[in-house]
């Protein structure tokens, strides 16, 4: 079969693509310094909303306090961010005090709303990480507070921000393949990366939504973009089988633990020097242990997800999460009245190699925030029309730092050129925030009550 491979030129996609590719940080002059501070000072706020901020978009940006419930770590977190700016375990005080225009809201998830809710209220914007919140209520809360105040909050969806994500978005925009009926997507954590989840606070639903809401609303909101509807209902089917009491051992931490030699699972914090600063020396403060074993008896999240989610235009998505797979990446398929997109990320075998290093060091790569450089690999998009033997194979860069290059693109929207054009709606807010929760939200009900469950019947949105 001939292939013929090139990369799609029309005027949107160029753009985007190029919106990073020539180095983005000091590219635009017209953004106004934020007065920003910063709540949540964990691994996720302390780099890329923290130090990479000071070190890459200082001319945006102006830290003005930072806030944690751990004292220790938030002295840490000060001295790594190379900032003078004062630090607080009180939220209002430190509002109060400070005046931000901007909160950047990096805590454990379950409490994203009340410092949503609580800026608003005192008259600032926010910008949040994903997910906006973990449950129904806490959704309708954040839009009724906006409502309320007229506040802007912007919601971190970076995936949106990849070349090879934009590539997807712009051919479905196109209609290359008439209109699309269904989706197949699937996901695959490693063991490496899937087990991390289970070693942190994300293992409770009470703290992360479980990974429906934590992991899955980045997969839930590229499918709402990706085909531009509203999900209606959701129906889904989940298990904890894998990890949690499900292990053959377990001790109170893999530091402390008598089976290293045999947990394939045992990670070396002490090996972390990142880690061990933030969390094995702050711990005297609140008592949370990074290295938690994977096997413990009251994780009560699911390790292995699927659902179907029908849209309010016809299209019904077949989704599925596994997270104790060998490799890490995804496949994604659109079947449409005139053919399909065929497409997928990190499949070792698609490329003829598999490396265990590289997918232990995986997720590192994609949490690092790295210079921009000239890809040397591609990503690949097949398209295939209906009664036509040959396809197109189109070529994406692939970026292995910052979320496949999402990161940096997300921020110079952000900080850098915030009135820049945005033609495929790649700025998200607090409807598709609370729309990729719901979701999750609805595929928890589903489990628990064993049918099929309706969005309208959580909030409205």
């Amino acid at each position: 079969m001939h292939r013929r491979n090139f990369l799609k030129s029309t005027s949107l996609l160029a753009a985007a693509l190029a919106a990073g590719q020539a180095s983005a940080y000091k590219l635009w002059k017209n953004g106004a310094n934020k007065r920003v501070a910063l709540v949540g000072t964990g691994v996720r706020g302390s780099s890329l909303w923290g130090k990479n901020l000071v070190e890459n978009y200082g001319d945006e940006v102006t830290f003005v306090g930072l806030c944690d419930i751990n004292p220790g770590r938030l002295e840490t977190v000060r001295q790594y961010m190379g900032v003078d700016c004062p630090t607080f375990t009180d939220f209002d005080k430190m509002v109060r005090d400070t005046r931000p225009e901007w909160v950047i809201v990096t805590t454990m998830d379950s409490t994203h709303s009340e410092f949503i809710i609580k800026a608003m209220e005192a008259g600032v914007n926010v910008i949040t990480e994903k997910p906006m919140t973990t449950d129904a209520e806490k959704c309708q809360a954040i839009l009724d507070a906006q409502a309320r105040t007229g506040r802007e909050v912007l919601v971190t969806f970076n995936y949106r921000h990849s070349p090879h994500n934009t590539a997807i978005k712009q051919l479905l925009h196109d209609e290359r393949v008439g209109k699309v009926t269904s989706v197949d997507f699937h996901w695959y954590l490693n063991v490496y990366h899937g087990a991390s989840y289970f070693r942190r606070w994300h293992a409770y639903v009470e703290n992360s939504g479980s990974l429906w809401v934590h992991k899955a609303t980045h997969h839930f909101d590229l499918l709402n973009w990706w085909v531009n509807a509203t999900p209606v209902e959701v129906t889904a089917y989940g298990a904890l089988e894998h990890y949690g009491k499900n292990g053959p051992f377990r001790g109170a931490s893999c530091r402390t633990c008598p089976h290293k030699d045999e947990c394939p699972y045992f990670w070396d914090i002490t090996k972390d020097k990142r880690a061990m600063e933030l969390y094995v020396d702050n711990e005297e403060y609140d008592g949370y242990i990074r290295d938690s074993c994977v096997f413990r008896e009251d994780i009560d999240i699911w390790d292995k997800m699927s659902a179907q989610i029908l849209y309010d235009n016809g299209v019904v998505v077949n989704y599925s999460l596994t997270t104790y797979s060998p490799y890490e990446g995804y496949r994604i398929a659109f079947n449409g009245h005139d053919g399909r997109i065929d497409s997928w990320e990190d499949i070792p075998y698609q490329r003829g190699e598999y490396n265990e290093e590289e997918q232990a060091d995986l997720h590192k790569a994609e949490m690092s925030f790295g210079q921009e450089e000239t890809p040397t690999e591609f990503h690949e998009i097949i398209v295939h029309e209906n009664f036509e033997r040959d396809f197109e194979s189109i070529k994406v860069p692939k970026y292995r730092y910052g979320h496949g290059g999402g990161d940096r693109r997300m921020l110079d929207y952000l900080f850098v050129n915030p009135d820049a054009a945005d033609p495929l709606g790649h700025m998200a807010g607090t409807r598709d925030g609370a729309l990729s929760v719901l979701i999750g939200v609805a595929a928890r009900r589903s489990l628990a009550e064993r049918r099929t469950v309706r969005l309208d019947e959580l909030v409205k949105v």
